[in-house]
Parts: C-alpha cells; structure tokens; sequence
C-alpha cells in the first residue's frame, strides 16, 4: 500500500456524500408599501410608478419647505418593477434602492470590445457607461427622484427614439440602445449643445425621468416639414427625424437682427415631444434678465 494509498484508506471504496436536497422554492411578501400616502399612479407593462403624496419625513426645520412643495406637485417618485423570467431588465447605474427573490445582477458587458463601445458611448451621451441588467423574478425598487417619471412603448415610436441626455432611468433589456449623431458636428459645437443623444428602439418599456409630466409635455406631428426650437425645451423625438443645430436666418446678420442666434431644427416625418417652458431652479431663475 502507498503512501496516498494509507491517507485515501488504501484504495477502498469510499462513501460518497449524499446529494443535497433542492431548496424549496422561496417566498415573499411586502407590506404597507402601497398605503394612503404612497399609490401607484402609472403602469406600463411591468413598470409601475410610485408616488408618494406627501413627505411625512419632516421635522421641523423643513416641514415649510415640504408643505409648498406639496402644494407645487413636487413629489417623491418611485419606478417599481415586477420582474419576471420572460425579459431582464437594464437599470441605469446607482439606481436600484432594494428588491426581493432571486434576482441576479451582471454589468451586460458582452466582451471587451463591447466594453470599450459602452464607455465611448457613455462619454458622448452623459449616460453612465455601465448599466446593470436585473434578471430571475421578484420586485425592483428604485431610488426615489422628484422628477416625474415617464412611461413610454418603444414599440410606438417607428425607427426608434431619441432622448435628451440624462432621461434615461430603466428599459426592458429587448430595448435596443445606440448613439445617433447630429447631422451638423460645427453647428452643434457652437451653439452648445451635444454631438450625440440616446437611441432606444425595438419592443419593450422604457422609463425617463422629465422635469415636465407626460401630460404637459407638447407634441409635434411633422409629415416631412420642419420644427425649429430655440433651447434645448425637446425631450424625445423619432430618431429618423434629421437633427442639425442652424442659424435662425441663413445670414449672421439676421440672426443677429432677430436675437435668436442659433436653433435647434428637426426635419423629416416625425414625432417630437417637447417642454412648454425651459427648466428653471426658481422663479428667480425664470425671470432674471440676461443683462
């Protein structure tokens, strides 16, 4: 008998240990999350938005500033998502607050190639690079934002959907997201606005946080016309629409007649949904004159 003969038992058989049983398969409740201060007010799909009606986490350094804000719709908001095994779902990075049940957690970085594009396209559009994909099944609690949240069907926007930089919040993982460029690189440069914004396009919800609820936001039709802006007041638009950056007037001294300076111009076949008013800090803000 040798020597790992003598540590093994000399080569007898040995018992083996038994298979552990399954783990039966969990269970969870949650309580007293849906109450009278706290109510879902949208649901797309498996997206649903909390909102809650009051802050009631107030003392009394505070509790004037949180009783005006109430009176001004500023509100706590919450997407909540009933994951299940049918679709993962992309959260944009820091978002997730809690969640319950077997829910696994990867980065979605397909190789190291799909990394790098992921950072270039993080850099241009001011979105995080890296955007974690949630799936198995449970309940995803995001953390609480004071803007409004916006449900929308990328399946109802043809071709895709560009957004305004930062708006992205949560997609069905079957969302496809690309970087669309502007049409005119220099205009864009000198009238301050980004190169690039945020395409998401195919089947699945996608979330957005906006300054401005759904319901103020004005919507353009265009059927191969145009639709000048002057700001940056566009939160989403098709993506087939041609995006440039322009001149008001085709010469430098009309535009400078007219005081708009540069626009923003969309022209094609589209949708754009747009901000009735510039978003301001105060009133101050809103009113201020620029001399």
């Amino acid at each position: 008998m040798g020597f790992f003969d003598s540590l093994t038992g000399g080569g007898a058989a040995q018992p083996q240990p038994q298979a552990q049983a399954p783990m039966p398969a969990g269970k969870f409740s949650i309580e007293r999350f849906e109450n009278e201060n706290r109510q879902y007010t949208a649901q797309l799909g498996r997206f649903k938005v909390m909102t809650h009606k009051r802050d009631l986490s107030v003392d009394s350094d505070n509790a004037k500033e949180e009783y005006f804000m109430d009176k001004m719709n500023v509100r706590r908001r919450q997407l909540v998502i009933d994951l299940d095994e049918s679709c993962p779902v992309v959260l944009q990075a820091g978002a997730m607050q809690w969640m319950a049940g077997p829910i696994a957690m990867n980065t979605g970085v397909k190789g190291a190639g799909d990394f790098l594009g992921k950072m270039v396209s993080g850099a241009v559009t001011g979105e995080s690079a890296i955007k974690p994909e949630y799936s198995g099944r449970g309940t995803i609690v995001l953390e609480p934002t004071y803007d409004h949240i916006i449900l929308q069907n990328a399946g109802d926007w043809p071709g895709g959907v560009c957004v305004e930089d930062g708006m992205f919040l949560a997609c069905d993982a079957s969302v496809h997201q690309s970087v669309v460029a502007r049409s005119s690189f220099s205009s864009a440069v000198a009238g301050g606005e980004g190169l690039f914004n945020l395409s998401l396009s195919g089947t699945g919800v996608i979330a957005l946080e906006s300054y401005v609820p759904l319901d103020e936001l004005v919507v353009v039709t265009l059927q191969n016309d145009t639709l000048k802006i002057d700001g940056s007041l566009a939160v989403m638009w098709s993506a087939g629409l041609q995006f440039t950056t322009e001149r008001s007037s085709r010469s430098l001294i009309g535009s400078a007649a007219s005081g708009e300076g540069l626009v923003n111009v969309y022209r094609g076949t589209g949708t754009v949904l747009m901000s009735p008013v510039a978003s301001t800090a105060s009133y101050d803000d809103a009113t201020e004159d620029d001399d």
